[in-house]
């Protein structure tokens, strides 16, 4: 089984196939010039540079895992010790002055 294309369509098809497939006859190759693709030594520089710095993030990130705890979640509190004392009251606020000085408890 081939695919055949009726006449009326292959002309119109062949005809926009050969004008997108044609190069710009200006001299214009669409910024792929002569030294299209090569590098320069401040390229190459500047790569080892990037590299450089990635490992020292490695070494870096590295260092901080290591401190990561294995597990986030609260230790188990000591039950056994705190179950035989009655839990301890809040401590008392403490006494609030007024602006001219007075003490806020009442006195009767």
């Amino acid at each position: 089984m081939s695919l055949t294309l009726p006449a009326g369509v292959a002309l119109p098809v062949t005809a926009s196939a050969l004008v997108l497939t044609q190069q710009p006859g200006n001299g214009d190759n669409g910024g792929q010039g002569e030294d299209f693709g090569k590098s320069s030594p401040v390229g190459f520089l500047v790569l080892i540079l990037f590299l450089i710095a990635v490992a020292f993030l490695v070494r870096s990130m590295t260092k901080h895992l290591k401190r990561v705890p294995a597990s986030f979640d609260d230790p188990p509190a000591e039950e056994s010790a705190s179950s035989d004392e009655p839990p301890s009251e809040a401590p008392a606020e403490p006494e609030k002055k007024q602006p001219n000085g007075a003490s806020s408890a009442k006195s009767d």
